[in-house]
């Protein structure tokens, strides 16, 4: 079985749409979404990744989607008050390196979201909730959750599948669910791992004794599509990689 995770074009959030840029990126999707058209594809409710959807499937721009729209792939939106900015809500997944580096808890899959910080907001909740809705849509698909008293990412096939998911979504939530299938902490992915707009993840499933699959990443954050339209990836994904250039973001 494989999962395809497609983050959307370079966002303008203000407006949730793309920017037009990001409506470039979506373009240079359409070669690999051919393919994509055969499998079952869901779609976040957020306009940025409805439009990316639209774009690369090559669909009207308004209108009914004939692709289901889910609501827990909209983009993991639990917020936090850093310890940098105590007074100002910020989103879950972005802290400084030298805040959240300091607490063993968030690099450990079981214990990340038990540091202070964390303890005052609903991230765990709302993580948990996109972890069950993942696991029900797998288990539709014939791939039960097993992970026992420790919650180990282990399925049980009940029904053999080489199906392809396709989910048009977000960075954050990509790494949610990719936290899930592989028992790593979000907070490591969130931060030591980047995707570029437009950028697509697969995931597929490893048999080795039957009857029981484990998860393994084989693309993050592909980029090629982007290459060979003539684009060069965004940089809306992450932030200056030398604090002296002013045309990248800082903090």
């Amino acid at each position: 079985m494989k999962l395809i995770f497609v983050r959307h074009g370079e966002p303008d959030y203000e407006h949730d749409t793309l920017t037009d840029r990001g409506r470039k990126e979506a373009k240079a999707l359409i070669p690999r979404a051919a393919d994509w058209k055969k499998q079952e594809i869901f779609v976040s409710p957020l306009g940025r990744a409805q439009l990316t959807a639209r774009i690369a499937l090559e669909l009207p721009e308004t209108g009914e989607t004939p692709y289901p729209t889910l609501d827990w792939l909209r983009e993991f939106d639990a917020r936090i008050n850093r310890p940098d900015a105590p007074d100002k809500e910020s989103i879950a997944w972005d802290w400084l390196p030298g805040d959240w580096m300091r607490e063993e808890a968030h690099f450990q899959r079981a214990s990340w979201n038990l540091s202070p910080v964390f303890a005052q907001s609903d991230a765990k909740e709302k993580y948990e909730h996109v972890c069950s809705e993942l696991d029900l849509l797998l288990a539709a698909h014939g791939y039960a959750r097993d992970g026992g008293e420790r919650d180990v990412p282990l399925y049980l096939v009940e029904k053999e599948s080489r199906a392809v998911l396709v989910f048009f979504c977000h960075f954050g939530l990509t790494c949610v669910a990719l936290s899930h299938l592989t028992g790593v902490s979000p907070m490591v992915l969130w931060h030591g791992f980047c995707a570029a707009p437009a950028s697509v993840t697969e995931v597929l499933t490893e048999e080795r004794k039957k009857g029981i699959a484990s998860w393994r990443v084989s693309t993050f954050g592909d980029t090629s599509h982007l290459y060979a339209a003539g684009l060069v990836p965004s940089a809306h994904a992450r932030f200056t990689d030398i604090y002296s250039d002013m045309s990248l973001r800082h903090d």
